[in-house]
């Protein structure tokens, strides 16, 4: 499967929250898309398989992962110590794109691994242009120096509400922040319910 780049409301609206973010489209319309939206019955009983299915698919949505890279996460959180759901949700936290996107250099995890693919990003001091590339605590994500001056960055950091998250830390003077830990589950703020996740894959 390609990657999504349709209308964002339209997949919100499918699973009934704006995992894009704020999106003042989706609030005018929050039930599901087609001639029959508001008319479905609410609280329709859906099967176990398509509950799980629907929750796989709002995650590799909301983090912009394609099927096989997801479940190659899937896999390896499988093989890590820990809770596998808790681990493949940090993994996905981990990925550059992810992070460059909770610095608030993009408005968008979209822009963000656009960012990282035309080597605007670094990691510690090294182009990274692998979206998907896991960072390690301790790692320095930063803008190349060439690329400071770029107006969308600019105006994404302008526009950045600078939400706070205890596992990063960011510098404006120096445009770098640093990867300190890995999150805790609690610290995620992602609605997802990773169990249904993993039973899907258990399967």
């Amino acid at each position: 499967m390609a990657r999504y780049i349709g209308p964002k409301t339209k997949i919100a609206r499918k699973f009934g929250q704006a995992i894009y973010g704020e999106d003042k489209y989706f609030e005018r319309r929050k039930y599901p898309p087609g001639q029959h939206g508001p008319n479905k019955r609410r609280g329709a009983k859906k099967s176990e398989y398509a509950v799980q299915l629907a929750e796989k698919q709002k995650a590799k949505y909301t983090y912009g992962i394609l099927e096989r890279q997801f479940a190659n996460l899937f896999n390896k959180a499988q093989r890590s110590k820990g809770i596998t759901g808790e681990v493949l949700l940090q993994l996905c936290e981990s990925r550059l794109d992810n992070v460059v996107y909770r610095f608030g250099l993009s408005n968008t995890r979209a822009g963000s691994r656009q960012l990282v693919s035309h080597k605007h990003i670094t990691v510690n001091g090294e182009i990274v242009n692998i979206p998907s590339y896991l960072l390690k605590p301790g790692d320095v994500i930063g803008v190349r120096e060439k690329s400071k001056s770029l107006q969308v960055i600019k105006d994404a950091l302008a526009n950045n509400s600078h939400k706070t998250y205890e596992w990063l830390v960011w510098n404006d003077e120096k445009l770098s922040g640093d990867f300190k830990v890995v999150p805790e589950r609690i610290q995620i703020p992602e609605d997802i319910k990773e169990q249904l996740i993993v039973e899907l894959y258990s399967k």
